[in-house]
């Protein structure tokens, strides 16, 4: 049986990995942008862990990390939907192929949303991927009217 654990600095890399083959399994981008993504991902995931506006949640087994996901603490303008200045973001949900299918995804965002309560957090967004959004949607999370401008940046 798995047990849940958080995340600490020395987990940084481990989260940019799982971060990496999230992206890579959705097949979204190439390998060479992926690797500037872990450039500049690790120092700013290291950065949040420290400040715990980072929170990494790991499910493991014998020392082995089946499952992970995050969630992000930030400050959020005060709405109609939620007039506390806290919105979190879960995000770097991930599970080893191997380990695919056994319910840990749904464990993971089960602690994941359980800590955001905790804190506080009453409005709770993610991006999901085609393989996370059945998961997401049988937990209770809905579409919303986000839209979405990329202005094209020079390289």
């Amino acid at each position: 049986m798995p047990t849940l654990r958080r995340a600490t600095i020395d987990d940084a890399a481990l989260i940019t990995e799982h971060r990496h083959r999230m992206f890579a399994a959705m097949d979204v981008t190439t390998e060479a942008r992926l690797r500037e993504m872990d450039a500049a991902f690790l120092p700013w995931v290291r950065t949040h862990l420290a400040d715990d506006t980072y929170i990494g949640l790991f499910l493991e087994e014998n020392g082995a990390v089946l499952s992970g996901g995050g969630i992000y603490f930030m400050e959020f303008p005060p709405g109609w939907m939620d007039t506390q200045p806290l919105r979190a973001y879960l995000l770097n949900f991930y599970t080893a192929p191997e380990a695919r299918g056994r319910g840990y995804a749904k464990q993971i965002l089960e602690a994941a949303v359980a800590e955001c309560r905790t804190r506080g957090a009453h409005v709770i967004t993610l991006h999901a991927s085609r393989f996370g959004r059945p998961i997401y949607e049988r937990f209770g999370f809905t579409q919303s009217t986000e839209m979405m401008l990329r202005p094209e940046v020079s390289r």
